[in-house]
């Protein structure tokens, strides 16, 4: 694998080389950003072509790993680029569980301004919904916005009649619990009123029980 510190050491020579032959040569960071991120493109596509060549001439295990100033990844990999990392970690004696890739300062920056205009905008979006800050709204994005609004007033139609619905039928069947216990008290009522007339008029109790089935039956064949 390629390592840092590797690269660095084998660009001393080159680097003495255009001293002698061009002067004195500085190493500082591009100020300029146009410059700087031509001088990134150029660098990092010598770089890659580097490393491909060298896992070709001399069949080596090449891994490069290079992100952006903002962030962005470039890699090479002669073969798979995490087996190559392990293989790394496992000749310098690094445990796997501290295996994390470190992203650069301006990554994170970037990364949060991204998500604080994405939180603006659905806050934007909120506020049309509710009726505010629509003044200067084109035609067609009130048109936009009218046709989200019968979409969200029509759902939340068919959300409340699936919602009665389900009450009623609910309704419907306490109802018929209710119906069917009031019947059953019904009898119970009759079968006792039956009872004590039949113990004070000197009836048998099994008699007082025909009575009250023949008229359950007659009063059933009436309804």
């Amino acid at each position: 694998m390629v390592c840092a510190k590797f690269l660095h050491f084998s660009f001393i020579p080159f680097l003495n080389r255009n001293k002698m032959g061009r002067g004195k040569v500085e190493l500082k960071r591009i100020e300029n950003p146009t410059s700087r991120q031509v001088t990134f493109s150029k660098r990092r596509n010598g770089l890659l072509k580097k490393a491909f060549e060298l896992s070709i001439l001399c069949d080596a295990e090449v891994a490069l790993l290079v992100f952006s100033p903002s962030g962005k990844a470039y890699h090479f990999a002669s073969s798979d680029l995490d087996s190559t990392i392990a293989r790394y970690r496992s000749e310098v004696g690094l445990s796997g569980s501290s295996y994390q890739f470190c992203r650069p300062l301006e990554f994170w920056r970037n990364k949060i301004q991204e998500l604080q205009k994405t939180i603006d905008t659905m806050e934007e979006k909120l506020k049309h919904f509710a009726g505010e800050g629509i003044s200067m709204l084109c035609m067609k994005e009130l048109r936009q916005l009218e046709r989200q609004l019968k979409i969200g007033v029509e759902r939340i139609r068919s959300k409340k009649k699936r919602i009665a619905a389900e009450q009623i039928n609910l309704l419907k069947r306490k109802q018929r619990v209710l119906q069917e216990e009031n019947i059953c008290l019904q009898k119970r009522v009759k079968l006792h009123e039956l009872h004590d007339g039949s113990v004070s008029s000197g009836i048998p109790e099994s008699n007082a029980c025909n009575v009250f089935h023949e008229r359950v039956l007659y009063h059933g064949a009436l309804a």
